[in-house]
C-alpha cells in the first residue's frame, strides 16, 4: 500500500470519527440541555398556572421576570416539536422545542401564555462556539492533509525517477523548484548524483567501444601474418588465441549495444526452424555429428532473429565445449527450445553464471563461460524471455520457453 493510500485512509478515519464524536457531544448536550429546562420548566409551571387560573396577570408577568424569562407571541408555537405534553383540569402544560431552544405553553380556561427562559441564550452561545471549534478542526485536517499531498507529489515523482534511472533511463531528471526545503535538497542530490553516473557510464561505453575498434586493426594484422607463415603446432596455438581475442572483441561491442537504450530490437515472427537454422549458421562446426536435433512440435514466435540466434548459438557454443561425452542435444517442442549435455552439474545457480567472466572455482580449464551466457541474459531480457536451468539424468539442460501467442 502506498504512503497516500495511508494517509488518505488515516484522514477519512479521522473526519469520520470527528464527526461521530461531534455528533455524540451534540446529541448528549441536547440530550442534557433538555432534561434541565424540562425540570425548570415544569417547576415554574405550577406556580404560573396558579396565577393564571386567578387571571392575576400582572403577578405573572412580574413572576416571569424574576425567573428571567420573556414572554412571546403565541404564534410561535407553529412548527414546532413538543417534548413534553400534560394535561389538567381546563387547561395544559406543554414544552416545546423551536431551533433548539425551549419554550413553555400554558393554556388555562381560554388564556394562553408563552414564555422563554432568556438564560438559554448563553447555552445557544456556547454550543454555536463549540459547532465553530468542531468545524475549525474538520478544516485544519483538510489543510493537513492538503500538506501532505503536497509533500509526498515530489516523492512519488523521485521514486518514479529512481525506477526510471533502474530501467536504463540515466538522462531523466527532476524538475527543481525554489524552496529550500528537505524535498528540494533531495532532488537537487538526486539530479547532481544522476547526471554524475550518466557521465561515468557514457565515459565507460565510449572506452569499451573505442578500445574494441582499435583492437580489430592489429588482430586482422596477426590474422593475416600468421597465414602467411603457414602451418605448424605454435602457430594453431596462437591462431586460436588470436580468435579468441578477437570473439571477445566482438563480444564486447555486443553487450554495449545490448546495454544501450537506443537499441530497437526488429520484433518480426519467425518458425523456430527458421531460428535454429540461422543459430546453426552463426557457428563453425568441426563435427557436424556433436549435434542431434529433434523436432517435435514446430512453433511460431515473435523474436529479433539477429539477436535471438545469437542467443541460441551461445548455448549450443558452450553445450559443446563443456560435455564431457556424448553429443549435445537439441529439442523443439511446445514452445520450448531444450538444450542437453552429458557434462557436470553447475555448482550454484544457472544467475551466478550469466555474470561476465564466471569460471567454476574448482575448475582447471583456464577457460571461463566468459561474455556468453551474459549476452544470453541480456537478449532473453529483452524479449522478456527467462533461460531455465535443470540437471537431469547426468545432463546439463538450459531451457528457453518462447511467447507463441
Amino acid at each position: 500500500m502506498t504512503i497516500f493510500r495511508k494517509i488518505f485512509i488515516l484522514f477519512c478515519i479521522s473526519v469520520v470519527i470527528m464527526f461521530f464524536l461531534s455528533n455524540k457531544t451534540n446529541e448528549i448536550q441536547n440530550q442534557k440541555i433538555e432534561l434541565i429546562y424540562k425540570d425548570k420548566y415544569i417547576e415554574s409551571s405550577k406556580e404560573f398556572l396558579n396565577l393564571l387560573a386567578n387571571g392575576d396577570f400582572v403577578n405573572l408577568d412580574k413572576k416571569a421576570k424574576e425567573l428571567n424569562y420573556e414572554k412571546k407571541k403565541i404564534e410561535l408555537i407553529k412548527n414546532t416539536k413538543v417534548v413534553y405534553d400534560h394535561k389538567i383540569s381546563f387547561g395544559e402544560v406543554r414544552i416545546i422545542k423551536k431551533n433548539d431552544t425551549y419554550l413553555l405553553y400554558l393554556e388555562y380556561l381560554g388564556d394562553k401564555v408563552l414564555f422563554y427562559d432568556a438564560t438559554q441564550n448563553n447555552e445557544v452561545s456556547q454550543k454555536a462556539k463549540l459547532n465553530y471549534l468542531i468545524v475549525a478542526d474538520i478544516m485544519l485536517l483538510i489543510i493537513i492533509f492538503l500538506v501532505f499531498l503536497r509533500i509526498l507529489t515530489p516523492l512519488k515523482n523521485i521514486s518514479k525517477a529512481i525506477e526510471k534511472f533502474g530501467e536504463g533511463d540515466y538522462s531523466f531528471r527532476l524538475r527543481e523548484n525554489k524552496n529550500n526545503d528537505e524535498i528540494s535538497k533531495v532532488v537537487k542530490k538526486f539530479n547532481a548524483m544522476a547526471e554524475n553516473i550518466e557521465n561515468l557510464i557514457t565515459s565507460r561505453s565510449q572506452l569499451l567501444r573505442d578500445i574494441s575498434h582499435e583492437l580489430r586493426t592489429p588482430i586482422a594484422k596477426a590474422v593475416i601474418s600468421l597465414e602467411m607463415l603457414g602451418e605448424g603446432k605454435y602457430n594453431n596455438i596462437l591462431k586460436k588465441s588470436i580468435n579468441q581475442i578477437d570473439k571477445l572483441t566482438n563480444d564486447l561491442l555486443e553487450i554495449e549495444r545490448l546495454n544501450s537504450n537506443n537499441l530497437v530490437l526488429d520484433i518480426k515472427k519467425y518458425s523456430i526452424e527458421t531460428i535454429l537454422a540461422e543459430s546453426l549458421s552463426k557457428m563453425i562446426i568441426e563435427d557436424e555429428e556433436e549435434i542431434v536435433i529433434e523436432i517435435v512440435e514446430i512453433f511460431e514466435c515473435y523474436v529479433d532473429i539477429n539477436y535471438m540466434s545469437t542467443a541460441v548459438k551461445n548455448l549450443i557454443d558452450n553445450a559443446l565445449k563443456y560435455k564431457t561425452k556424448g553429443k549435445v542435444e537439441i529439442i523443439v517442442d511446445k514452445a520450448c527450445l531444450e538444450i542437453k549435455n552429458i557434462g557436470n552439474p553447475l555448482s550454484k545457480d544457472i544467475d551466478y553464471y550469466m555474470e561476465t567472466f564466471i569460471q567454476e572455482d574448482n575448475s582447471r580449464s583456464t577457460e571461463g563461460y566468459g561474455l556468453g551466457l551474459s549476452i544470453v541474459k541480456r537478449i532473453l531480457e529483452r524479449h522478456e524471455l527467462e533461460l531455465k536451468y535443470n540437471y537431469i539424468d547426468n545432463k546439463n539442460i538450459f531451457i528457453i520457453k518462447f511467447l507463441n501467442n
